[in-house]
């Protein structure tokens, strides 16, 4: 679907329904996933952005660090029990995405995979990088996980493609 008639409710997306970031190459099977529930959608240096964040001591960020795009997939509330152990289990220790049921799959100009499953995926490709610093937050309270010696790493995307249910596709403006 063009991303210019793309329809979702963006906050809604990240702190309801969840989203599944994966990073890596899924040709050469070295990938992993990541449920999130932070970020954002938008417009950056006049393209489509989506904004992630990820901490350095997850495992997906060792791909998110070594891959040039990412897929975040969005699922229907069904998929929430394989969101919550994609979330909560490191892919260092265990094949999590066997173990959720979820169905990788190749995305079209993408190294990482999507999810068959899912009725959006946005296919990404990376644009900027900055580490947050908590000392730089104007109001402290606005960074939840600030007391933690890992701050994440927030991840500006270019959304290049986006596949889905008619349901998120409008008309274009």
């Amino acid at each position: 679907m063009p991303l210019d008639s793309l329809r979702v409710a963006p906050h809604a997306l990240f702190d309801q329904q969840w989203l599944l970031l994966t990073a890596g190459d899924f040709a050469a099977g070295d990938f992993n996933s990541m449920t999130i529930s932070w970020g954002a959608l938008g417009t950056i240096w006049n393209r489509p952005l989506v904004m992630v964040a990820v901490r350095p001591t997850r495992y997906t960020y060792v791909f998110m660090e070594r891959y040039p795009n990412f897929t975040l997939s969005a699922f229907a509330p069904v998929y929430r029990p394989a969101l919550n152990l994609l979330g909560s289990r490191s892919g260092r220790e265990m094949d999590k995405i066997a173990a959720s049921g979820l169905t990788p799959a190749a995305v079209p100009g993408c190294s990482a995979p999507a999810f068959m499953e899912a009725e959006l995926v946005l296919v990404c490709e990376k644009m900027y990088w900055q580490d947050v610093n908590p000392a730089q937050m104007c109001d402290p309270s606005f960074y939840l996980d600030s007391a933690q010696p890992d701050p994440h790493r927030v991840y500006f995307g270019e959304a290049r493609a986006a596949y889905g249910l008619a349901r998120f596709a409008g008309e274009a403006a």
